[in-house]
């Protein structure tokens, strides 16, 4: 990169409410520091989730190729209507692959899916991973919670435990 240009902000895309929200707010801030936006969608295949024999359909879905077009039809579909977004597709674990697009980036963006706290701890969190190992600071964006969301009533919990 020379001297006249300027990084990008870089936006991680998964087609998730928040994956927008971190997305228009990533397109917002651009415009005011007058820099680019590189909206970096990650897809990988996750051997250790296929066991034991798989009917040939479903192999086929799983292959490389359709999860790439598939991972590539999120991220067009998350982008339609932004303009001068440069579209990046990478193969890779999600969190691997920002950390390493946040090396040669102003910002890095990505949005909270607000997973319970049991599937994060089995899956992890990007956000949270982005926020500990990034090059380039970082924003994490929330999605907007919907009316039923907000209207729903706390979840009841138990006494002490014994």
């Amino acid at each position: 990169m020379s001297d006249n240009e300027s990084r990008p902000i870089v936006v991680g895309v998964d087609g998730s409410p928040a994956g927008q929200a971190a997305l228009r707010w990533a397109v917002d801030e651009a415009r005011r520091r007058n820099c680019p936006v590189d909206a970096v969608s990650a897809w990988h295949r996750d051997y250790g989730m296929v066991i034991g024999p798989l009917p040939a359909e479903v192999g086929m879905e799983l292959s490389p190729e359709r999860m790439r077009e598939g991972q590539q039809a999120v991220l067009d579909e998350a982008t339609r209507g932004f303009d001068g977004v440069r579209l990046v597709l990478v193969e890779g674990d999600p969190r691997t692959v920002l950390t390493e697009a946040s090396e040669n980036a102003e910002l890095l963006v990505v949005g909270n899916r607000g997973h319970s706290p049991f599937v994060e701890a089995i899956l992890g969190s990007v956000s949270a991973h982005c926020v500990h190992h990034a090059a380039c600071p970082v924003v994490v964006i929330r999605a907007v919670e919907t009316e039923a969301e907000r209207e729903a009533p706390e979840p009841l919990t138990p006494g002490p435990l014994l």
